[in-house]
């Protein structure tokens, strides 16, 4: 038995194969508007909004689907292709002698509808060649849908059998992809660019901190998705990304929730007219306003959203919207030849159910037989209007057309070849506009900025501020007029949406952790580096010869450190060191004067004079430490020190030897005093100067002193000093003066007993523990950390020591000499004891 039914039923297969039959499997469905032609275009509009579902009890045939709510934008897209159809007819440019025909289906916004419409348009509504399939399309295009997911649904129902979509107003990016939609085209552009200038208008504006709402639908969903790309690209920061479809009420509260709580001041609203009605409507009930809405195409200029209380939400609305465009003679059509042609009902004095039974299908829709004032608002007619001319064109080409001998109307045109005419068309309507598709099927974007504005009479506006053409270079794309717009809630001065506020200059950005990189504390920037501009992520390091001020914004050279002649300590420590080579003059005068008096003979008065002359040096040396360093001032300080100073202990050690010498002298059978003359004593004094001499050469040959910029030890200063060239050569000449110092100390130091009444050699002790104090006390200060602080220090030395041998040595004397004359006697010189 199981053998005999799969026979029977491979026979019937065989015999549906060559013989196959067209069987309509339910009820036709007709169009709303229709005219038959040599060649037809199809149509998909909700011009219905609200579609009415009958009971489904199953115990009996289901009744039609009944429709409500007019969509006026919808309706004048059908009269808009109705009206380019019978312009085209009645040309003699397009397709002569061959008439263009239309079916259009009420879709009622519901994907069911929309389904039954599709399938209706490629079968057509009845088969009148017979009962077998002829694979042939009735319809050579389809124009729509006007909704985005709506045409995806389309666009696949259609894309097996190749039959053309373009559609007016869908502009879900998504809709390019070639490899999924071979056969869509559109005359709207894709939302890629709305999307990328959404984020552009954020960024011009300075909205840092912005919300982001959008349609639960492919349209917004992918919309949204390019935007807050572009926003992350663009440094805008969201706080949320919230979604939410007409028909999801619960979704909703919580979009109008989160928005509530927020604290972004700037929402970007990517949705349709129908989903930003329901938002408005909440957003009205819980009284939320002052929130700036930056809106798209899909709303911005929809007419379903002024209602009482809407300009208290929207008011100050920015957006795009589709570029308007004039139709010349659609105004005149769409309230006259409209309804005497298409809908050709008319309330006659007689028969009042002749016209209920005739035109109850359009009752609805007769309401608006003597509206025209949105016309000039209209900013979809235009793309049907290209859609149609863009159709017929490509039909043209097909049909090979032309003027004189009209079209081949015995050709066959399959849906693959209107396809490939439409990627080839390339035309200027009489608006002006030039009409091609690029490689993805859409058109150039181009969009008016609008701004929801009130006029002088309360009346709503939507106000063009600027303009968005993707045509034109990247710098001439966008331009807005913000002096034009008014704000949310009426205002005049632009929001503010950031989540921290600007950081000055002088100061950096630091993110907030956990938080978005929109959220930051402004941190002032450190010692040394600076931010001149608002918002820095990063401070600058100053280049080395500059330091930040004090608002760290700006980099100002360093102060330049020495000890200069102007300042107090420089003007004091010069006071000093004129006052000790004054005082030195003063007493080589006195001592001048008393040349032949026994305390200046005594111990050779020549070196006591040559003492004199090297402690003046000694006292004037220790200005060229001070005023700005030069090469010369580096050389000079240095050398001028090592020798005076030299020269000076050279001098001290002579008188030490003299006075050792002397007492030597005293003891029976000794003739000593003859080794050591005036001429031993002056020769050794220019030996123990001419070795200081020397080794200053030669640190002055191998590597001198130089005027140098200390960039190491101070970041707010500059330290200009002498660099010492060769430690080596610095550390030699001081070592030296050291070391004569120490052997004078300790001659001295032998001989402060001896016995006379006036013993110099312990006036020459003491001045020793001075100079070697003070030196002693002097390198751990050199070695410390530059500045004119310790070239003070090393001039201080300088004078201390000199001083010291000053007073110890010559002061007593001149007490004697000025005070005490009785005592300047040899005999008294020579007693015994001490004074």
């Amino acid at each position: 038995m199981s053998v005999f039914l799969y026979t029977l039923l491979i026979f019937q297969l065989h015999a549906k194969a060559e013989n196959p039959l067209c069987r309509m499997m339910g009820e036709s469905k007709y169009p709303l508007l229709s005219k038959d032609g040599d060649v037809n275009i199809g149509a998909l509009f909700s011009v219905h909004s609200i579609e009415i579902l009958p009971s489904f009890k199953y115990t009996q045939k289901p009744q039609a689907l009944s429709c409500s709510s007019v969509s006026l934008r919808d309706f004048r897209m059908a009269q808009t292709m109705i009206f380019a159809i019978e312009e085209i007819n009645r040309s003699q440019s397009l397709l002569p002698n061959v008439s263009v025909g239309y079916r259009i289906y009420d879709t009622c916004g519901s994907r069911l509808s929309s389904m039954s419409a599709t399938m209706a348009l490629m079968n057509g509504p009845e088969f009148t060649a017979g009962d077998r399939c002829n694979g042939q399309s009735p319809i050579h295009a389809i124009i729509g849908e006007t909704e985005s997911s709506a045409t995806v649904i389309l666009s696949r129902t259609t894309g097996p059998f190749k039959i053309p979509v373009i559609s007016p107003s869908a502009t879900c990016e998504c809709l390019s992809n070639r490899k999924d939609y071979p056969s869509f085209f559109r005359t709207i552009a894709s939302d890629y660019h709305q999307s990328r200038a959404l984020a552009y208008i954020v960024k011009h504006f300075g909205w840092s901190w912005v919300g982001a709402v959008n349609s639960d639908n492919d349209y917004g969903n992918n919309g949204m998705t390019i935007f807050l790309n572009t926003a992350q690209e663009e440094g805008i920061c969201v706080e949320y990304s919230v979604k939410f479809y007409r028909t999801e009420p619960d979704k909703l509260q919580k979009v109008v929730e989160t928005i509530k709580k927020s604290t972004a001041k700037v929402i970007v609203a990517f949705l349709t007219s129908s989903e930003m009605y329901n938002l408005l409507e909440q957003l009205s009930i819980q009284n939320i306003s002052g929130i700036q809405m930056i809106g798209v195409e899909g709303w911005i200029t929809a007419k379903n959203l002024l209602t009482p209380n809407c300009f208290h939400v929207l008011g100050g609305s920015l957006g795009f919207a589709v570029r308007k465009n004039d139709i010349e003679g659609f105004a005149d059509y769409v309230i006259k030849a409209f309804w005497k042609t298409v809908i050709p009902c008319s309330q006659t004095e007689g028969n009042s159910s002749e016209y209920a039974i005739n035109c109850n299908t359009y009752q609805d829709l007769l309401l608006l037989k003597n509206y025209n004032e949105d016309v000039p608002e209209q900013r979809y007619s235009s793309n049907v209007y290209k859609a149609v001319y863009a159709v017929v064109h490509s039909l043209h080409s097909l049909l090979k057309c032309k003027e004189q001998a009209g079209c081949k109307k015995g050709l066959t045109i399959q849906p693959q070849q209107v396809v490939e005419a439409l990627k080839k068309v390339n035309f200027i309507i009489k608006m002006g506009d030039h009409v091609w598709f690029d490689g993805t099927g859409a058109t150039i974007a181009q969009y008016e900025v609008v701004n929801w504005q009130k006029d002088s009479n309360g009346s709503i506006k939507f106000k063009a501020v600027g303009y968005y053409d993707a045509s034109l270079p990247p710098h001439q794309r966008f331009v807005l007029n913000t002096e034009n717009i008014t704000w949310a809630g009426g205002q005049i001065e632009k929001p503010r949406s950031v989540c921290s506020e600007s950081c000055p200059p002088g100061t950096r950005k630091a993110s907030q952790k956990g938080r978005p990189v929109c959220c930051y504390d402004c941190i002032p920037c450190a010692e040394g580096e600076i931010s001149n501009e608002t918002d820095s992520n990063n401070c600058k390091q100053c280049p080395g010869e500059y330091w930040s001020n004090a608002e760290k914004n700006k980099c100002v050279l360093k102060a330049v450190e020495f000890l200069s002649f102007t300042e107090v300590m420089g003007i004091v420590l010069v006071f000093f060191s004129l006052f000790g080579a004054g005082i030195t003059v003063l007493i080589a005068i006195l001592f001048y004067s008393k040349k032949d008096t026994p305390i200046v003979k005594a111990n050779n008065s020549e070196l006591s004079f040559l003492l004199l002359f090297s402690l003046a040096l000694c006292f004037l040396c220790s200005l060229t430490f001070i005023g700005r360093p030069t090469e010369w001032s580096c050389m000079l300080r240095h050398t001028a020190f090592g020798i005076t100073f030299v020269l000076c202990i050279s001098c001290v050690l002579g008188k030490t030897i003299v006075v050792l010498m002397a007492f030597k002298a005293t003891l029976p059978g000794s003739n000593i005093m003859k080794w050591f003359g005036p001429a031993q004593q002056r020769l050794s004094v220019l030996a123990f100067t001419l070795i200081q001499v020397l080794i200053c050469v030669l640190w002055l040959k191998m590597s001198p002193p130089f005027p140098y910029k200390n960039l190491k030890y101070y970041n707010e200063k500059i330290v200009l000093e002498c660099s010492l060239g060769s430690t080596v050569g610095f550390w030699a000449v001081l070592g030296y003066i050291g070391l004569l110092a120490i052997l004078c100390f300790i001659l001295a130091f032998l001989a402060r007993k001896l016995p006379d009444k006036f013993n110099e050699a312990k006036f020459i002790t003491f001045s020793m523990l001075i100079f070697c104090a003070v030196w002693i006390t002097f390198i751990p200060s050199y070695v410390s950390p530059p500045g004119k602080f310790t070239v003070a220090v090393e001039i201080f030395a300088i004078l201390a020591s000199s001083f010291g041998l000053l007073f110890c040595i010559f002061v007593p004397k001149c007490y004697i000499i000025l005070c005490k004359p009785e005592q300047n006697t040899k005999q008294h010189l020579m007693g015994k004891g001490s004074i």
